[in-house]
Protein backbone atom coordinates (compact mmCIF):
# COMPACT_ATOMS: atom_id res chain seq x y z
CA UNK A 1 0.00 0.00 0.00
CA UNK A 2 1.40 3.44 -0.81
CA UNK A 3 1.95 6.02 1.93
CA UNK A 4 -0.50 9.05 1.40
CA UNK A 5 0.46 12.59 2.42
CA UNK A 6 -1.89 13.86 5.19
CA UNK A 7 -2.81 18.01 4.15
CA UNK A 8 -4.28 19.94 6.63
CA UNK A 9 -7.55 22.58 4.65
CA UNK A 10 -6.58 25.81 5.91
CA UNK A 11 -9.63 25.87 7.95
CA UNK A 12 -8.38 23.25 10.03
CA UNK A 13 -5.04 24.42 10.68
CA UNK A 14 -6.37 27.70 11.90
CA UNK A 15 -9.10 26.04 14.17
CA UNK A 16 -5.37 24.20 15.41
CA UNK A 17 -4.11 27.29 15.60
CA UNK A 18 -6.71 29.07 17.58
CA UNK A 19 -6.65 25.84 20.28
CA UNK A 20 -3.26 26.13 21.09
CA UNK A 21 -3.04 29.81 21.48
CA UNK A 22 -6.51 29.45 23.81
CA UNK A 23 -4.43 26.56 25.59
CA UNK A 24 -1.37 28.40 25.86
CA UNK A 25 -2.67 31.05 28.21
CA UNK A 26 -2.69 29.10 30.76
CA UNK A 27 -0.19 26.57 29.87
CA UNK A 28 2.83 26.48 27.34
CA UNK A 29 3.52 22.47 27.97
CA UNK A 30 -0.19 21.71 27.55
CA UNK A 31 -0.36 23.54 24.47
CA UNK A 32 2.92 21.89 23.42
CA UNK A 33 1.60 18.49 24.00
CA UNK A 34 -2.05 19.12 23.17
CA UNK A 35 -0.14 19.76 19.29
CA UNK A 36 1.94 17.26 19.54
CA UNK A 37 -0.17 14.54 20.16
CA UNK A 38 -2.85 16.11 17.40
CA UNK A 39 -0.21 16.09 14.73
CA UNK A 40 1.08 12.57 15.93
CA UNK A 41 -2.66 11.10 15.74
CA UNK A 42 -2.74 12.73 12.01
CA UNK A 43 0.17 11.78 10.68
CA UNK A 44 -0.32 8.17 11.79
CA UNK A 45 -3.58 8.28 9.36
CA UNK A 46 -0.54 8.10 6.10
CA UNK A 47 0.27 4.33 6.98
CA UNK A 48 -3.39 3.39 7.95
CA UNK A 49 -6.02 5.65 6.66
CA UNK A 50 -9.04 3.57 7.80
CA UNK A 51 -7.68 3.29 11.86
CA UNK A 52 -10.49 5.46 12.12
CA UNK A 53 -14.37 4.41 12.17
CA UNK A 54 -16.53 6.36 9.19
CA UNK A 55 -17.79 9.84 10.24
CA UNK A 56 -21.08 9.48 12.36
CA UNK A 57 -22.04 13.17 11.68
CA UNK A 58 -21.49 12.97 7.57
CA UNK A 59 -25.03 13.77 5.65
CA UNK A 60 -24.43 10.85 2.75
CA UNK A 61 -21.89 8.33 5.22
CA UNK A 62 -19.74 8.19 2.38
CA UNK A 63 -16.88 5.91 4.15
CA UNK A 64 -13.82 8.14 2.83
CA UNK A 65 -14.94 10.78 5.25
CA UNK A 66 -13.96 9.49 8.89
CA UNK A 67 -13.27 11.04 12.23
CA UNK A 68 -11.28 10.76 15.07
CA UNK A 69 -11.21 12.10 19.05
CA UNK A 70 -7.99 13.20 20.85
CA UNK A 71 -7.69 15.23 23.81
CA UNK A 72 -11.25 16.21 23.68
CA UNK A 73 -10.99 17.35 19.80
CA UNK A 74 -12.77 16.07 16.95
CA UNK A 75 -10.77 15.78 13.80
CA UNK A 76 -12.45 14.80 10.36
CA UNK A 77 -10.68 13.87 7.38
CA UNK A 78 -10.89 12.54 4.05
CA UNK A 79 -9.21 9.62 2.19
CA UNK A 80 -8.54 11.15 -1.13
CA UNK A 81 -6.92 9.09 -3.82
CA UNK A 82 -3.26 10.41 -3.27
CA UNK A 83 -4.05 12.10 0.18
CA UNK A 84 -5.84 12.15 3.42
CA UNK A 85 -7.25 16.17 3.80
CA UNK A 86 -7.78 16.71 7.60
CA UNK A 87 -10.89 18.99 7.25
CA UNK A 88 -11.65 19.89 10.43
CA UNK A 89 -10.87 20.23 14.06
CA UNK A 90 -13.25 21.53 16.35
CA UNK A 91 -13.74 20.71 20.11
CA UNK A 92 -16.36 17.94 21.44
CA UNK A 93 -18.33 20.37 23.25
CA UNK A 94 -19.04 22.68 20.74
CA UNK A 95 -22.15 21.29 18.94
CA UNK A 96 -21.78 19.06 16.23
CA UNK A 97 -22.36 19.73 12.32
CA UNK A 98 -23.24 17.47 9.63
CA UNK A 99 -21.50 17.98 6.39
Amino acid sequence: MVKLKVVWDELARSALKNAYHYINQDSLQQAERVKQEIMGATKKLADNPKMYPPDKYRKDKDGRFRAFEKDSYRISYFIAENSIRVLRFRHVKKQPKEY
